[in-house]
């Protein structure tokens, strides 16, 4: 039986503070479901996914991360439909650096004159003068890590930018970009189930960089009957997903997920991880554990 979704606090998440810049609970929202199949297009039911929005800022989420590339330009269009003016607290986290040519394809484009194209668009969907946290959605291959994020530089230093991101990056990336200015998170696949960025979580909880972790409820088998997952659901009388962002709260103080849904159903799910305290002995057993 699911858990009720109570409203997020400072305490039930723990929190996180970007820099010097604002402090977020460390649940927060993913909009890329608010688009259509293929992460392209409108949404099937978009009251639905207002509903969501409002819902998820009524629980206490203070982070929102999106992207000019969810739909694209559908999921920035919607948050400012359904949330603008904004509450105070409210950081809404939004990327740039990929193109789309249909439902499912991506391409990656950091080229500086498209990451500006794409920043000047983000604020103009999302109705602010200034966005909180911006970050390359991912290096670009033919370009420059440098080149591309020393577009972020300015962009900063024009006003337009308050905090620099990167995603789905390496070790070695977040170094070079280290290097040449702070960087406030990191935005990676990792879950229960996938972990290759483990050293990039491991290294940006040394620094105290934000690590956000997409595709957060991913569970493979651990999720079936007699599995880790399900046994500690049944421990707690809660789903496998709560549980499964649960040990993702629990697993570093800078994790930030970011469980996304177009259901406000789901939405309550997902929050009601906060409630949830793994121990030291089911947070060992689930990280120890392989699902596929």
């Amino acid at each position: 039986m699911p858990l009720p979704a109570e409203p997020l606090t400072d305490e039930t998440t723990g929190t996180f503070t970007i820099v010097d810049g604002p402090t977020v609970r460390r649940l927060g929202f993913g909009a890329m479901r608010l688009t259509g199949d293929g992460i392209w297009g409108e949404p099937d039911d978009p009251e639905e996914c207002r509903r969501v929005l409002r819902r998820a800022v009524e629980l206490g989420i203070n982070l929102v991360d999106t992207a000019a590339s969810y739909g694209p330009e559908v999921s920035e269009r919607l948050i400012a439909e359904t949330l603008h003016p904004y509450p105070d607290d409210l950081v809404i986290a939004t990327k740039g650096g990929m193109t789309r040519s249909g439902p499912g394809r991506w391409a990656r484009d950091g080229r500086p004159e498209y990451l500006r194209e794409s920043c000047e668009g983000s604020l103009r969907r999302l109705r602010v003068e200034r966005i909180e946290l911006y970050q390359l959605h991912a290096v670009d291959p033919n370009v420059a890590l440098e080149e591309s994020l020393g577009t972020l530089i300015e962009l900063r230093d024009e006003g337009k930018i308050a905090h620099i991101g990167l995603s789905n990056v390496s070790v070695a990336e977040l170094e070079r970009g280290l290097a040449m200015t702070e960087i406030a998170t990191v935005q990676n696949r990792y879950n229960l189930t996938d972990r290759d960025s483990e050293d990039v979580l491991d290294a940006c909880t040394e620094r105290g960089i934000g690590f956000i972790p997409w595709f957060p409820l991913a569970t493979g088998s651990l999720a079936r009957s007699g599995g880790p997952l399900d046994d500690a659901a049944r421990r707690h009388d809660a789903t496998p997903s709560p549980i499964a962002l649960a040990w993702l709260l629990a697993r570093s103080p800078v994790m930030l997920p970011i469980p996304g849904t177009s259901s406000v159903a789901h939405l309550e799910e997902n929050i009601a991880a906060a409630q949830l305290r793994l121990d030291a002995d089911e947070v060992e057993a689930l990280g120890a554990a392989v699902g596929g």
